[in-house]
């Protein structure tokens, strides 16, 4: 959420990144802010002069009471409870046009970084770099839920049987594979200086509209029935709520955390949640990381963030792509986004396995996460968050870059310790 100051000030440069954004339908909702805006401090100002009137009137009271003038005293006492529900009057509409304000401030989108390539979807996105060295075997690379199934890993029809599509049963070598590969990340962030928090997996309603737009909360979030609570689709959602309605030291800057949770989202608008695999799916685990930062500080903790997640893959044998994500891919509250890419030997292309993103100071004003300067003065901080790893979909390129011709898998020697040092897991399935 924007800065009303800012919109006040700024009103073309804030329609212009609306603009960039592929988001035209959104324009007006500027001009009506600025509207609404004149309008609530045009109250503002007429509740302050019967405040003073009012305060005025009292002395007035007061004296001719001293004087014994009680019948002019008590017309006096008549034009202050006149003032009195004239300011009742102004409170009641200054809270509508607060709201009012609030809402459509809540969607306009957040100003994106200059660096940002203008695009309209992530078709458009940026491809930056590779890290290592994409390579096709010479023997065919199975489907992913072929190659579980080989180790008796997956049980995906007694899962459609309890949940539906978009849930898996994972079994055996490859259910130790998932917790692994996600014990292994935790130990990798704590290892770079990160603490680690295994943080609530249901949210309040006003921490999901402090840390999303509307948007995404409508096409991710699953509501408890009957309850002011939400399950999250990230442990970013809680891991960033940690900190609503706080004023941080800037000593005790940056705030840098590693969590893990399960995840859950709903997948609204997806073409659709596949029978067979488990790309994308409604129920995940993963491993975060968050950011709470000074302001300046963003921009680097932004390129610390994505090189954690390319090293972790990298100590994988899985090689990776970064992309930065173009305007219309963005987010309403992201300043900037770049995803992480693995390579894919089946597909012989790169897929999506974790994103890293700079929201500025949005979700900061949104959830009152303010620090408190060496001077004294308040101001907001930065959040950041990326993904470590999210598997079962890291599990894809995992399976398909270690992939032997005889179908078992080859265990990286980082991952070793953590698979009771097996070095390879073997087919149970000819």
């Amino acid at each position: 959420m924007l800065d009303i100051k800012f919109v006040r000030e700024n009103p073309e440069i804030v329609k212009q990144n609306i603009r960039n954004k592929f988001q035209d339908k959104k324009l007006h909702l500027v001009d009506e802010v600025i509207e609404l805006d004149k309008k609530n401090r045009e109250i503002k100002q007429e509740v302050e002069a019967l405040r003073a009137s009012r305060n005025k009137l009292s002395k007035e009271i007061g004296a001719l009471m001293a004087q014994k003038k009680k019948e002019e005293a008590e017309e006096v006492k008549k034009q202050v409870a006149s003032q009195a529900d004239r300011m009742n009057e102004l409170s009641e509409e200054e809270k509508k046009v607060e709201e009012e304000i609030r809402t459509r401030m809540m969607v306009i989108p957040n100003i994106i970084d200059p660096s940002v390539p203008i695009g309209k979807d992530d078709s458009e996105n940026v491809e930056i770099q590779k890290y290592g060295e994409p390579v096709v075997p010479d023997f065919e690379v199975p489907y992913h839920t072929e190659i579980m199934e080989k180790f008796d890993g997956i049980d995906l029809d007694s899962a459609r049987k309890v949940a539906g599509n978009g849930f898996y049963y994972l079994m055996g070598d490859i259910a130790r594979l998932h917790s692994a590969v996600i014990a292994y990340a935790r130990d990798f962030m704590i290892n770079r200086g990160f603490t680690y928090c295994v943080p609530p997996f249901m949210i309040r309603s006003n921490v999901v509209t402090g840390v999303m737009s509307f948007e995404e909360m409508d096409a991710m979030m699953y509501k408890i029935e009957g309850e002011d609570l939400y399950l999250i689709g990230t442990s970013e959602h809680s891991m960033i709520g940690k900190f609503i309605d706080t004023i941080i030291p800037e000593e005790e800057l940056p705030k840098t955390l590693t969590s893990y949770s399960p995840c859950f989202r709903k997948e609204k608008g997806a073409h659709g949640i596949e029978e067979r695999g488990v790309y994308r799916i409604h129920q995940f685990e993963k491993q975060e990381m968050i950011v709470v930062c000074k302001p300046e500080e963003s921009k680097m903790w932004f390129d610390k963030l994505w090189q954690n997640t390319v090293d972790l893959f990298r100590s994988l044998d899985v090689p990776v792509r970064t992309l930065e994500c173009c305007s219309g891919d963005l987010a309403d509250l992201k300043v900037k986004s770049l995803d992480v890419e693995a390579w894919s030997p089946r597909q012989k292309k790169y897929f999506e396995v974790g994103s890293c993103s700079n929201l500025g100071d949005a979700q900061a004003r949104r959830l009152k996460i303010r620090v408190n300067g060496p001077d004294g003065k308040k101001y907001l901080a930065h959040t950041l968050n990326n993904t470590v790893v999210a598997p079962p979909r890291m599990l894809i390129a995992f399976l398909e870059n270690n992939l032997n011709a005889d179908g078992s898998v080859n265990i990286p020697e980082a991952l070793r310790p953590y698979m009771g040092g097996m070095e390879k897991i073997e087919v149970k399935k000819k």
